[in-house]
């Protein structure tokens, strides 16, 4: 592991993650120990990854298929700069979705 980001929560806890690498010209300057302090609170740097599955799952119920279910992941990763994306699982991104639908219920019998 190269270093650590420290995001601060809401209520003040911090969540370590493994620091990801810009591939811009500018070096964030760490601790001694390799730690970045965020610019962002960590709900604030998951905000746009919560926006982009809130998204995904709105077009996969409202669409045609009408699943029972919809389950997607994909990575995310953090930066102290940009705050969360979704990482790459290959040259074109990782996404995985599965859509589920249950057997129709047996129709309930009439009394005799």
């Amino acid at each position: 592991m190269d270093g650590l980001v420290e995001f601060r929560t809401g209520d003040g806890a911090v969540v370590a993650v493994e620091a990801v690498e810009e591939r811009s010209g500018s070096r964030l300057v760490s601790r001694g120990d390799g730690t970045v302090q965020a610019t962002r609170t960590f709900e604030g740097a998951l905000d746009g990854v919560r926006a982009a599955a809130e998204s995904a799952l709105r077009v996969f119920r409202d669409g045609s298929l009408k699943p029972d279910g919809v389950e997607i992941e994909f990575g995310v990763r953090l930066s102290a700069e940009t705050g969360a994306f979704i990482a790459k699982g290959t040259a074109e991104g990782h996404l995985v979705v599965r859509l589920t639908w249950s057997p129709d219920a047996p129709e309930a019998r009439p009394a005799s």
